[in-house]
């Protein structure tokens, strides 16, 4: 079974807005994450095992608003006992580890849409449509907001340069996708 991308035939490639005569190295950048295994781990409360027990991809589980990460995965803190793990590896061996009996495990691959920006501007770009203090994010935050009425996860992947990815429900993937490169089209932008 093939997996067709949440944006699929949506996203261009290309330059778009206000993009000429400009160095296309300082345009925002945008492009679509594909084929990366999204896990949903939840504690459950009755649960007294240790975290620091449990490791996915050699990282710990996250803490409060934190991102733990490598070079090929993301464990991201979403709530009290709830991490998202996101990988471009196969980790279902690692997650074997946790018990039945104390955790929660779900597969969330293909529900998520993933947009990630790149560029100077891409705060600006966010301000446009979420209430969140995004000049306080830092690399390795990440937050639970709305963009434009969406419910959207940010995960601020680094500073220098800025690199933020955008998860959203598969099902609202296009309408974030068009309202983020229409809050774009006024700093220009490469899609790639």
């Amino acid at each position: 079974m093939s997996s067709i991308s949440s944006l699929y035939n949506i996203h261009k490639i290309g330059l778009f807005g206000d993009h000429q005569n400009k160095d296309e190295n300082k345009l925002i950048k945008i492009k679509e994450i594909k084929n990366i295994n999204l896990f949903q781990i939840v504690r459950y409360k009755n649960s007294n095992e240790n975290l620091s027990n449990f490791k996915v991809d050699g990282l710990n589980l996250s803490e409060k608003l934190k991102t733990s990460s490598n070079s090929s995965t993301r464990v991201l803190w979403m709530g009290p006992n709830n991490w998202y793990v996101f990988s471009t590896k196969k980790i279902l061996e690692d997650l074997k580890n946790f018990k039945k009996k104390d955790f929660a495990i779900t597969n969330l691959s293909h529900s998520r849409s993933i947009i990630e920006l790149e560029g100077d501007m891409i705060y600006e770009v966010l301000k446009k449509g979420t209430p969140l203090n995004v000049d306080k994010l830092k690399a390795g935050d990440c937050a639970n907001t709305i963009y434009n009425g969406i419910t959207i996860t940010l995960d601020i992947i680094s500073n220098k340069p800025n690199i933020i990815r955008i998860f959203g429900l598969r099902s609202f993937g296009e309408s974030l996708y068009h309202s983020i490169t229409d809050s774009s089209l006024e700093f220009g932008f490469k899609s790639l």
